[in-house]
């Protein structure tokens, strides 16, 4: 009886070894499966992580996350609102004096931008020209379009920096490349990744040719750009010039008391209210008309 009873337990608990052994294989499995999601979630939010982080990231400004950015625009407006009260005492004047702190953050992100988009037009073509010098020596392309961080122009060796660690922690030359043209959101760019894409994975002894003349294109698309840019300076600088006049005659005009007491009623109230929505919206309109169309993103 005891023996049976020894063999009961004995059974029992290989049943049980058994039945845990089940268990931990299929927790093992499931912690595995649910870590894969986990580790690439990271890089569809920062492929999709929205309009206002994008534009940050296009920016690149150290240290600037949308917090931040929400943070600044906030404190700028409520700085110069409350400027305005204590220098004017005026509502209106208040209204368009925190109107204009709260914009400053956003445009210095764009100049930002801009000017960033500006600097690396000017220098796809020295890329591309490395690039080619790199495939005919023999240098496989992703460490050719690594080796940029080191010996690319200035303006892009951060952006292939981020792009040579990405291709060493994935090995996946097309993860890297898709990331690096969502940071970047440069149509020049994605020409640049899709042909080397192609040539990574068809083959084909016309990369040079096709990078040559890619370069030569770039060269005179920056140089016409540079033209008709220089020719239509003076349409921004009548825009800013006509945004800023009349406010500064109103600024004058509310230094008196008799100025302030009248533009202090909520009928000059609504006049200033008026004309800060005529004034935002004929600059944005002269910003447009002297604005170069923009390449659109066909590869993205």
């Amino acid at each position: 009886m005891l023996t049976h009873a020894a063999g009961a337990l004995t059974g029992a608990a290989w049943f049980g070894g058994a039945l845990g052994a089940v268990l931990a294989a299929g927790l093992v499995l499931i912690a595995s499966a649910a870590r894969r999601p986990q580790l690439e979630r990271p890089r569809r939010e920062r492929g999709d992580a929205g309009l206002l982080r994008a534009w940050l990231v296009r920016a690149a400004v150290p240290g600037l996350t949308p917090t931040r950015f929400v943070g600044a625009t906030v404190s700028g407006a409520l700085s110069c609102g409350a400027l305005a009260a204590a220098v004017f005492g005026v509502p209106g004047a208040v209204l368009v004096a925190g109107c204009g702190g709260g914009v400053v953050p956003a445009a210095l992100v764009g100049w930002r931008t801009r000017a960033r988009r500006a600097a690396a037009r000017a220098a796809w073509p020295d890329v591309v020209d490395h690039l080619v010098a790199a495939v005919r020596s023999g240098v496989a392309l992703p460490e050719a379009v690594a080796a940029l961080a080191q010996l690319g122009p200035e303006s892009t060796r951060a952006d292939f920096l981020r792009f040579g660690r990405e291709y060493r922690a994935t090995g996946d030359f097309a993860a890297a490349t898709a990331l690096l043209k969502t940071e970047l959101a440069d149509p020049v760019f994605d020409r640049i990744a899709e042909t080397l894409k192609m040539a990574r994975e068809v083959g084909g002894t016309e990369l040079v040719a096709v990078l040559r003349s890619l370069a030569t294109a770039l060269r005179e698309d920056v140089a016409t750009r540079g033209e008709l840019q220089a020719r239509q300076t003076w349409v921004v600088n009548a825009a800013r010039l006509g945004v800023a006049a009349p406010w500064l005659v109103l600024a004058l005009l509310m230094s008196r008391p008799e100025g302030r007491t009248a533009y202090g009623t909520p009928l000059g109230t609504a006049v200033i209210a008026g004309a800060l929505g005529a004034t935002v919206t004929a600059y944005r309109v002269m910003i447009v008309i002297g604005r170069l169309p923009a390449e659109r993103r066909w590869f993205r």
